[in-house]
């Protein structure tokens, strides 16, 4: 296929702005499936954890074949803590399908993807999705989009995209509001026309720049990106350029096209198609793949820095080894490891500490999302608190602060700047509208931890927050993220129902009757600061007049279920979550009652 009939482009936006059930129109209305073929619903999100959580996570590729052209999708995640994902595939698209919800209009992650663009000079069409949904507001929104066009510098090019309008869900799109709503024909004829065909260059050797890695078990790391110039078919030597300079020569042995949500064996690659190569040992993404030993690396787009850092080691518990089928620090080193060589925004680090790995990401849902990757494959691990990635510059701390964006019931304004008062964020603008208040403010990363949750909870649900890496500043000085203490367990052994019922008095329980517990596990929740030694596995005094229905009768309220992200936001620096297949803890990092007292003296008498 000649490179005029490729179209490359890239699907981003905010979350929930209907970003993937778009692609699934696209691929039904295109033909790609036969007619009677059983398809689910959000096809590109095909792992377990971005179904359970509605969001996409990995960037992925599909092509959808239309009339006489190709046209290669990447469906990129629209969370800010994935935005690598969105970064590292810049190269491979010359177009981005901008994706706004009709009544919420561009955020956060809208501004940042978008930025990223502009600035790889990729040229956009707009889609206002949702306009059925009750209150909104396609030409205020059209407003706002080409607003932040300019805020962002677009060209003058970029500036006049085209805009269309419709609802993914309903499958239909049109190029203006009073035109008739039948189907996505007026986006397919759009991309086409508006988007460019890729650029090539003539006659020269293959080149091609590594944007993803596959993986398959029959063939193992397959390298994907788009094919610059040249072609390259099975057989083919071809030589990698790895980050670091080292050249190596390897031989192609499977070309890969994308053709609807699936891959299928290609004769050749052709220049300005996105193909998947496989004959690698060792390929990372950021490499370039050359015809000829001579050749030239392609530039890659610099990707911004993590700011969060946590600690994995391994399980030390009294209950480790239980519930876990890879305890060990080689298991775990390599499991890491292994990670890096496909998500190019997590790096690990060898720790000053035997056995203890620093992982450092965007945030702390990416590494929430690898750590229940990690359990679900059957690992046990213990993980330190997220902390902020710092520097020192002429002898001065900066840590990373945010522009917050948040919007929330004005009943609850009172209370949500209470707390991002707390946190150090300065509200920088306010915004009244119909359904609220829509804050700006810049806040230190570290007081966004745990945030979302305490906003959830502050708006009963309905508080909307988005956030965005803006720039390291002085240190701002001590953040108090959590007021109270907690109920450490004394003993080892089973809780009993007697025990936690005279416990409830004392504060929230994390642990129910019969769960395991052991000395230095945290069980529940102190409404005073200091932490409360206590004994979850007492069991009630029998007598010869007491000897039945021991814990029968007792009505123990619920305890407090945490998800893996709220666990690692709620532990305070003193202490860890333990993380294994089957179960959830938190512990203090020292077990022993005694030794705990010994260091904080220590701690104490050293700030001294």
């Amino acid at each position: 296929m000649n490179a005029d009939r490729i179209r490359n482009i890239a699907i981003i936006a905010h979350v929930d702005h209907g970003k993937t059930t778009l692609v699934d129109q696209l691929l039904g209305q295109s033909g790609t499936f036969r007619e009677n073929q059983e398809v689910a619903e959000r096809i590109m999100d095909n792992m377990d954890l971005e179904r359970e959580k509605g969001i996409t996570i990995r960037a992925k590729n599909t092509a959808i074949h239309w009339q006489d052209y190709l046209i290669n999708i990447v469906d990129t995640p629209g969370h800010a803590d994935f935005g690598v994902e969105v970064e590292r595939v810049m190269k491979m698209v010359d177009g981005v399908l901008l994706v706004v919800d009709a009544y919420e209009g561009p955020q956060a992650q809208t501004r940042f993807v978008l930025r990223k663009a502009l600035q790889e000079g990729l040229k956009p069409v707009v889609v206002i999705n949702k306009i059925d949904r009750e209150n909104s507001d396609p030409t205020k929104v059209h407003d706002r989009v080409l607003e932040l066009f300019l805020e962002l510098d677009a060209t003058e090019d970029q500036f006049n995209a085209a805009f269309l309008y419709g609802s993914a869900k309903d499958g239909y799109m049109a190029r203006s509001m009073d035109d008739p709503r039948v189907d996505m024909a007026p986006l397919f004829e759009t991309i086409v026309e508006r988007v460019p065909a890729p650029v090539v260059e003539e006659g020269s050797e293959f080149r091609m720049l590594v944007s993803n890695i596959d993986w398959s078990d029959y063939v193992g790391r397959i390298a994907v990106g788009k094919i610059t110039s040249g072609t390259i078919s099975t057989g083919d030597p071809v030589y990698v350029i790895h980050r670091d300079g080292r050249r190596e020569r390897r031989k192609v042995t499977k070309v890969f096209e994308y053709s609807g949500i699936r891959t299928q064996d290609a004769a050749a690659g052709v220049a300005g198609n996105i193909v998947g190569l496989a004959g690698f040992e060792e390929v990372d993404i950021g490499a370039t793949l050359c015809g000829s030993e001579e050749g030239q690396p392609l530039a890659f787009v610099a990707i911004d820095p993590p700011t969060i850092k946590m600690q994995f080691m391994v399980n030390d518990g009294p209950l480790a080894g239980l519930e876990g089928k890879y305890v060990t620090t080689r298991q775990i080193r390599d499991r890491l490891f292994k990670e890096v060589k496909t998500n190019i925004s997590i790096t690990v680090d060898e720790s000053d500490v035997a056995g203890a790995f620093e992982v450092s990401a965007r945030g702390a849902m990416q590494i929430a999302v690898l750590l229940e990757q990690m359990r679900r494959e059957g690992f046990e691990v213990l993980v330190s608190p997220p902390m902020v990635i710092t520097r020192t510059e002429n002898g001065q701390l900066l840590e990373p602060f945010e522009t917050l964006w948040l919007e929330t019931p004005e009943e609850s304004l009172g209370g949500v700047m209470k707390s991002l008062a707390s946190r150090r964020g300065k509200i920088e603008n306010m915004e009244n509208h119909a359904s609220g208040v829509t804050l700006e403010a810049t806040v230190p990363t570290r007081g966004l931890i745990g945030f979302e949750s305490e906003v959830i909870n502050l708006t009963s649900g309905r508080g909307v927050m988005s956030h965005l890496f803006k720039e390291y500043a002085p240190h701002c000085g001590e953040i108090v993220t959590r007021t109270t203490g907690t109920l450490v367990s004394m003993e080892k052994g089973e809780a009993r129902a007697y025990a936690l019922s005279a416990l409830e008095d004392r504060g929230r329980l994390f642990v129910g009757a019969g769960e395991e517990v052991y000395p230095g596990m945290i069980v529940g929740e102190s409404p005073r600061r200091e932490d409360l030694p206590v004994n979850p596995t007492k069991g009630k005094q029998l007598t010869n007049f007491r000897s039945q229905g021991e814990g029968k009768g007792i009505q123990l309220s619920p305890k407090v279920l945490f998800s893996l992200e709220r666990a690692i936001e709620y532990v305070a620096p003193d202490e860890f979550v333990e993380v294994t297949p089957a179960s959830i803890r938190l512990r203090k990092r020292i077990l022993d009652a005694d030794e705990r007292r010994k260091h904080q003296k220590r701690l104490e008498a050293a700030g001294a």
